[in-house]
């Protein structure tokens, strides 16, 4: 059978199956694909209406001749008392508990010009009006939204600010959260190395701004980098030379060195992700298809190796709900929920079979590969997923899910 007889064939099993398994399934699809997707922080509930309003950050990566746009996107979500008909996967929507209004669930309520496609877009958490984003270039623009019109008036890219610095383009991008730090942007590119921004020495006289730090210690495409969320000068970066780098940018200026060098995975490590609640907790993703979570006091043994993805682990998210569980994303086109406090639970044959305890939730809406996943920070287990074949996907597995021990795996061979 052709790989594409065999995606077919595990979507319409996957479709058949899934309202047993969620709680809510909303399928978009995407003018352009979208390699860039993050919840806005605000939610609102019209009193008249049978849905709640998020918020969504998009980007598009168009063919060579079209433009390409930073993209804002209302979602609407049903509200838990709508009378939702779970028992149906509504095919003409590809929809599972959607509620009842005729409008799309999804509607990009304003475009941003941008030059080529959007890498990665992320706000900056302080103030989520604005929005860096990741280049073709290789530089980082910086969009303060409430500058822009809702729709291009002719389509010349206007960034608020522009980051020099890196001379390749890349993926990883990082604002920091904590409040001491604020407006401080990490990136990391191609061209192996991070930059540092701080954006406070931002004046309206000179929009182009120089890197802070310059931070030389990959030897290959520096794949991902994260603030750590909790300590402000604390961040780490991954790469394809199979390293986790630790750095504190309290070192003295010039040549920063780590203060923590490890090679991860035995193959390129594409993603880094610091656990919200727990300081000491990191978690790598490879593309030799495992995560490993780190402990930061003692970098000598991995804490924990996640294996069941097919293929390279691309993205990964800590909840912000609950502490011990994340999501990763895979080449193998599965988004894969996980809960580490179920890690060494013994278990009988048949559940093993499914894969080890701490697998939660395997999520196989996708028939293409995922370029980014995100939590939704105001409902418990959503999550919005987009993929290279223009689908944007907000799923919610069943609730008995997170309320029994058993894994929801769909077996889809």
């Amino acid at each position: 059978m052709s790989e594409t007889d065999e995606t077919a064939t595990e979507y319409k099993i996957w479709k058949k199956n899934s309202p047993f398994l969620y709680d809510l399934v909303i399928t978009h699809a995407l003018e352009w694909p979208s390699l860039t997707t993050q919840w806005l922080p605000d939610k609102e509930s019209p009193a008249d209406k049978d849905y709640t309003v998020h918020r969504m950050l998009i980007g598009t990566h168009t063919s060579d001749n079209d433009d390409n746009y930073v993209q804002i996107a209302t979602v609407h979500l049903p509200k838990p008392q709508s009378e939702l008909n779970l028992e149906k996967y509504d095919d003409e929507r590809g929809e599972i508990g959607a509620h009842t209004a005729t409008e799309p669930r999804v509607k990009v309520i304003q475009k941003i010009n941008h030059t080529g496609e959007v890498n990665r877009a992320r706000y900056m958490p302080q103030n989520p009006d604005l929005i860096a984003t990741k280049t073709v270039m290789g530089e980082v623009y910086v969009f303060d939204r409430t500058k822009h019109t809702n729709v291009p008036k002719d389509n010349v890219c206007r960034p608020d600010i522009t980051l020099r610095g890196h001379s390749k383009e890349g993926y990883g991008l990082s604002w920091n959260p904590n409040s001491g730090k604020a407006g401080h942007v990490l990136s990391a590119s191609e061209d192996t190395t991070v930059c540092h921004w701080d954006l406070n020495g931002y004046t309206k006289a000179d929009s182009v701004m120089e890197p802070l730090n310059i931070y030389k210690g990959h030897t290959s495409i520096v794949e991902d980098v994260a603030w750590h969320p909790l300590q402000e000068n604390i961040f780490g970066s991954v790469g394809d030379d199979r390293q986790l780098l630790l750095w504190d940018t309290r070192g003295t200026a010039g040549a920063m060195k780590p203060t923590a060098r490890v090679e991860a995975h035995e193959s390129e490590v594409n993603c880094i992700s610091f656990a919200p609640h727990n300081e000491n907790i990191l978690l790598t993703g490879s593309s030799d298809k495992t995560i490993a979570m780190w402990d930061l006091r003692n970098l000598k043994l991995k804490l924990h190796t996640f294996t069941t993805h097919a293929e390279e682990v691309l993205q990964l998210a800590w909840s912000p709900h609950n502490e011990t569980i994340f999501a990763s994303a895979s080449g193998d086109r599965r988004i894969n929920l996980w809960d580490v406090s179920k890690i060494g639970i013994e278990q009988t044959p048949d559940d093993a079979e499914d894969g080890p305890p701490e697998l939660l939730f395997v999520h196989g809406g996708h028939t293409s590969r995922p370029t980014d996943l995100a939590w939704n920070p105001n409902e418990e287990w959503t999550v919005a997923t987009a993929a290279e074949d223009n689908v944007l996907q907000v799923w919610r597995p069943s609730a008995t899910l997170s309320s029994t021990d058993g894994v929801e795996v769909l077996d889809l061979e």
